[in-house]
């Protein structure tokens, strides 16, 4: 697959970066000779954050490539995203021109202004040409709100949709057209406050952004505005907090119609106060800051199935459908391949090393992966019985590091009604790295004691087993601590 990126500065610069690491080609039109520096910085960027999001190995890079006109960026594209400043006529110029190359290609417009019929106006091909407006680093946030315009091709912005959903992003899908859609109309309301409550000098550009993270800005990056108030009512919910606050809509507490002057003397006051905020940070540092806060925050939701955590869980899951699933019984005795992990930036300790945890998680990953294929899964335990992990040995053979694609495989020592004797190997590239010993009971979970398996489950472990009986013996397995190595 390619995409096509017309711009490459901030913005269009986390649209290329977004693809390449999604496995596309991109090829990249923008006349400005420091593009490409610009463009590797975000990728450096990228490249250290983005994996840290997914709990599966990253495709393949793609093949990143610079065009010298705009029509042999476009030319072969599956999706093309403009990216170019804000000027309508500039964008009608681009859109002439791309469309004379590929007239039927979906084009998405960055823009966080413009309607879609303002963009469509004179095109050749106006269903061709919406709204797919990101949020920076796009890269990372989810967000693109896809804004169709009174000429669309439905089957079209059903097929973005899915795309970008295959990208990791959450489209939204706004239902008509408006002026800054939706999410820029709720900042400006924001920032015009903002600049108010500086120039009459209430509070200073930091005084405003610790009132945003030490407060609301953390409740909202969970639950949104309307969830976060329907709490704030309490057990009555929306309808309560509504007539308790509702009358404060009546009173002067926002100047939301009213605009300061925007005049040399503004500029110079928030950009002065900006400076003594933050300016001991470059705008590098603040970049590599913020991506690794936004990891932190993204990765917490994922754990917990909430919000843009969410997204991400359910991306990891689309991707994980796409891995072949292991043969139940292996045609010939091997070890079963049944995991493929990538290590990540938090799985690394201070010495650059995967830390120890994350062999145990590797190996508890491949252990439910095999729990998974003999039909011991979540249903399963449901129905009130499970594998638990009675003993565990782990060996050290070798160091991961930072990016390195790590293979998880089983071989079952040993197994009965009640019991399942494995070994894991973790591996990189086919270099074992750590050999992982575990003894498994079968439990019922209501009664507290060991039980036999069900009987479809030991339909599917014991031919494993008896498949496995031709391997030799691990030289790790039976080790016990402190025991020399032969």
């Amino acid at each position: 697959m390619k995409a096509a990126i017309i711009g490459g500065g901030v913005i269009g610069g986390g649209w290329a970066a977004r693809f390449l690491l999604n496995g596309w080609d991109v090829a990249v039109f923008d006349p400005d000779p420091e593009a490409p520096r610009k463009l590797d910085a975000i990728l450096q960027n990228a490249r250290a954050s983005l994996p840290a999001l997914s709990d599966l190995p990253m495709p393949t890079e793609g093949r990143l490539r610079f065009a010298d006109t705009l029509a042999e960026a476009v030319t072969g594209a599956d999706y093309i995203q403009e990216s170019v400043p804000e000027r309508l006529e500039m964008k009608h110029r681009v859109y002439a021109e791309i469309q004379r190359a590929t007239p039927d290609v979906p084009l998405g417009s960055s823009t966080s202004g413009f309607k879609p019929s303002e963009l469509q106006k004179g095109a050749r091909h106006p269903s061709a040409i919406f709204v797919a407006h990101p949020f920076n680093p796009v890269y990372l946030l989810p967000l693109v709100e896809i804004v169709p315009g009174p000429t669309h091709d439905k089957a079209l912005i059903t097929r973005v949709k899915n795309l970008l959903r295959d990208l990791g992003m959450f489209p939204l899908h706004l239902r008509r057209e408006i002026d800054a859609h939706i999410a820029d109309r709720f900042l400006e309301a924001v920032w015009r406050e903002a600049l108010w409550l500086v120039r009459d000098g209430i509070a200073t550009t930091g005084e405003i952004d610790e009132a945003i993270r030490m407060g609301f800005g953390l409740r909202w990056a969970q639950m949104g505005l309307f969830e976060t108030y329907r709490i704030a009512g309490g057990e009555a919910g929306m309808k309560h907090f509504m007539a308790q606050f509702g009358p404060c809509l009546t009173s002067p507490w926002t100047k939301l119609m009213d605009v300061p002057e925007f005049n040399d003397e503004l500029v110079d006051l928030i950009a002065s106060q900006s400076d003594v905020q933050s300016g001991h940070h470059t705008i590098a540092d603040l970049e590599r800051i913020r991506d690794g806060n936004l990891i932190g925050f993204l990765r917490v939701l994922k754990d917990r199935d909430w919000g843009a955590g969410k997204v991400l869980r359910d991306h990891d899951a689309r991707r994980r459908t796409a891995i072949p699933a292991p043969a139940l019984i292996p045609d010939a005795a091997a070890p079963l391949v049944l995991t493929q992990m990538q290590v990540l930036p938090g799985w690394i300790d201070h010495n650059g090393h995967m830390t120890e945890s994350r062999y145990l998680f590797a190996a508890s990953e491949t252990s439910d992966a095999l729990l998974r294929l003999i039909g011991a899964d979540m249903d399963y335990v449901a129905g009130g019985h499970s594998y638990y992990t009675a003993e565990s040995h782990i060996t050290h053979l070798g160091a991961a590091k930072l990016g390195d694609h790590l293979t998880g495989t089983v071989q079952v020592l040993g197994a009965d009604e009640k019991h399942m004797h494995i070994v894991i190997t973790i591996a990189r590239q086919d270099t074992p790295v750590a050999m992982v010993e575990q003894m498994l009971l079968h439990v019922d979970m209501t009664a507290g004691q060991t039980c036999p398996a069900a009987p479809a489950v030991l339909d599917r472990l014991l031919p494993i087993r008896d498949a496995h009986a031709a391997l030799p013996r691990p030289a790790q397995a039976g080790r016990h601590v402190g025991q020399r190595k032969n």
